[in-house]
């Protein structure tokens, strides 16, 4: 699994993101290319080579003709990205960074997503910026990406509706949930466009372990005085390992016990700490049918359990041996749905994949209190974890 860190420690703009992904290894040509899938025209593309502080970067520009700006509804820009000639996963990246700067312009302004007008991103500048940053992470083949914290900068802009201050209320809105910087900075480093970028696309903080693979810098065009005006990209394949810890397993060979108990002693088990309790269909001595009760548990549960096992079965005796285990990272997430709050387990694979499981009695519970399948319960808790 492909991941891409946004180290923005002089913050994020539109063109420095594009820049930073040629850098990284996106072709000019390809990203020429496909940015003429848009029905838009009027513009050309450049990137040159720049050191900046001794770093040799890549500055990405946009050239138009007109002058000003143009005013496009949301609702507008949405019907092109569709009915354009962008791939799936371009269209779809696309789509989900001008979605997220559209509500929050609307939270702002006090109008409906689709009727928000974008100013400054309605210009076919910002527009290019925003498809070219979806072509190339889709060109790259990038699956996740984090964001390290972002300088928000100081002072006050000139903006189509006025002078704002810095931050810009957009970006702060889009930025609800990620670790921020309030004052570290001059001026305005984290652009609307930019925290649209890594609103839609990134998760707050450092990626998983991972082999890195490439590192391009994108830079913006002003000089600051107190850092290098650069967007660092990292590009990783993620190579985390499972955990392994020891734990040992009680085992005994039951032939004579009425298994309408089972459930009972299994839950009693739970509730004593056993990690893991499971039955074996056997066929034991004198061809009788029998089961294997075995109970995965730390060393330090294990008389507890055995004597559970002695007490409430018809075992005369019980066995025990050790065990390595390997472990996925997981924890518990609350997912909402139509039918209430749902416990979602995730763990997360060598690869970095995340391997999500709704709770069961969470499931169960919300089923029986709704009158409705369980399956149905299952499901949205599923569609709204993976949100």
């Amino acid at each position: 699994m492909k991941v891409l860190y946004f180290d923005a420690f002089a913050g994020i703009s539109g063109d420095m993101t594009v820049a930073a992904l040629l850098a990284l290894g996106l072709p000019l040509q390809q990203l020429r290319a496909t940015l003429q899938g848009l029905p838009v025209t009027g513009y050309t593309i450049s990137a040159t080579s720049r050191q900046v502080h001794g770093i040799g970067a890549t500055q990405f520009d946009v050239h138009t003709a007109a002058t000003g700006h143009s005013h496009r509804p949301f609702r507008d820009i949405r019907a092109m990205l569709e009915s354009c000639g962008l791939d799936g996963n371009s269209k779809r990246h696309a789509l989900a960074i001008f979605a997220a700067l559209a509500a929050a312009e609307g939270r702002v302004h006090g109008v409906a997503t689709d009727d928000v007008e974008f100013h400054e991103v309605g210009a076919v500048d910002s527009l290019v910026d925003i498809v070219g940053t979806a072509i190339g992470v889709t060109a790259l083949g990038i699956d996740r990406f984090h964001v390290s914290p972002l300088p928000l900068g100081t002072g006050i802009v000139d903006s189509q509706h006025g002078r704002l201050p810095v931050p810009g209320p957009a970006t702060v809105e889009l930025l609800r949930g990620f670790p921020t910087r309030l004052g570290d900075g001059e001026g305005e480093l984290v652009t609307p466009t930019g925290a649209a970028i890594v609103a839609a696309l990134a998760t707050p903080g450092p990626p998983p372990e991972m082999r890195i693979l490439g590192v391009g810098y994108g830079a913006g065009h002003r000089t600051l005085a107190d850092r290098p005006n650069l967007l660092r990209l990292v590009l990783g394949e993620v190579v985390r390992a499972p955990d392994q810890d020891e734990l040992i397993v009680v085992e005994s060979n039951i032939d004579d016990y009425n298994p309408e108990f089972y459930e009972y002693v299994m839950d009693r088990l739970f509730e004593a700490g056993a990690r893991d309790v499971y039955l074996a269909p056997v066929q034991m001595k004198k061809n009788r049918p029998g089961i294997v009760l075995s109970v995965l548990c730390a060393e330090s549960e294990r008389e507890r359990l055995a004597a559970i096992i002695l007490s409430e079965t018809s075992s005369l005796g019980v066995r025990f041996y050790p065990v390595r285990r390997l472990v996925l990272p997981r924890q518990m997430r609350d997912v909402s749905t139509a039918y209430g709050v749902v416990r979602v387990k995730v763990a997360v694979s060598p690869d970095g994949r995340e391997n999500l499981a709704p709770e069961y009695e969470d499931c169960k519970r919300i089923a029986r209190e709704h009158n409705v399948p369980i399956k149905l319960v299952y499901q949205a808790a599923l569609a709204a974890a993976t949100r």
